[in-house]
């Protein structure tokens, strides 16, 4: 049979483990958000570096594109009418 004095030694064994498991659990918790933020951070640099990348490009390609002579529109051509055979 358990004493006063062991019952509750026993239960402040019980709170501290309780406590270490609630405290590893939150770490861990905040090792995996931490984890996915990193993560985040990371995708968002490479798509704002992708964004840039063809930013660029498309630019260059318009003032390529500013730069050549303009050709005037070509005529147009009239379609001719066939006359539809009477049967």
């Amino acid at each position: 049979m358990r004493t006063a004095e062991g019952y509750a030694c026993a239960m402040a064994d019980n709170k501290k483990k309780t406590t270490t498991n609630a405290d590893s659990r939150q770490d861990a918790a905040d090792r995996r958000t931490q984890m996915v933020r990193d993560q985040m951070e990371k995708e968002r640099a490479a798509t704002d570096a992708k964004t840039q990348r063809l930013k660029a490009l498309r630019l260059a390609q318009e003032e390529e594109e500013a730069a050549k002579p303009k050709a005037p529109p070509a005529a147009k051509v009239k379609k001719v009418a066939k006359a539809k055979a009477k049967s």
